[in-house]
């Protein structure tokens, strides 16, 4: 790796609710740049989950977040001419990393409605530990699970 690594930015705080994880989910929402369609998406989203659970939505959003981000993963290592799929700890900002990706995703996957409903249903599901979202978690934490055998070859 030549001269340094690239110095990490400070994300502002998103202008409604004030939290620099919301702010950092909006630019994962955004596409071809476009941030006030990605911040429309993002609060019509949170008006629908404020009005559908009448708890704070920001509230509902961090259990969501914190019921989809896996704490294991699996690792691919080539040892003596095998592959083994080794279990690692996950890293925090690679846990928050995932958890927005599978949120995301999961919505974008459901067809037929607008993007603000899909994206609100899935982190009600999540905040309730259900969900496709949270079902990749399990698949993940799974596989983790049963290659622990292989855990020994981490360094």
């Amino acid at each position: 790796m030549r001269g340094k690594p690239a110095p990490r930015r400070k994300i502002a705080n998103d202008p409604k609710y004030g939290s620099p994880v919301l702010s950092k989910f909006i630019n994962y929402i955004m596409t071809g740049g476009k941030k006030s369609v990605a911040q429309r998406v993002v609060y019509g989203a949170f008006d629908i989950v404020a009005k559908k659970t009448e708890k704070a939505p920001n509230e509902v959003f961090e259990t969501a977040l914190v019921n989809v981000s896996p704490s294991l993963e699996v690792k691919s290592k080539r040892v003596g001419g095998a592959n083994y799929q080794i279990p690692m700890q996950v890293r925090a900002e690679r846990r928050q990393q995932l958890a927005f990706r599978w949120l995301i995703g999961a919505a974008r996957s459901k067809k037929g409605r607008p993007m603000a409903e899909k994206l609100a249903g899935e982190i009600m599901a999540a905040a309730e530990n259900t969900g496709d979202a949270v079902k990749k978690k399990m698949d993940v934490q799974r596989m983790a699970e049963a290659n622990r055998a292989f855990a020994h070859f981490a360094r």
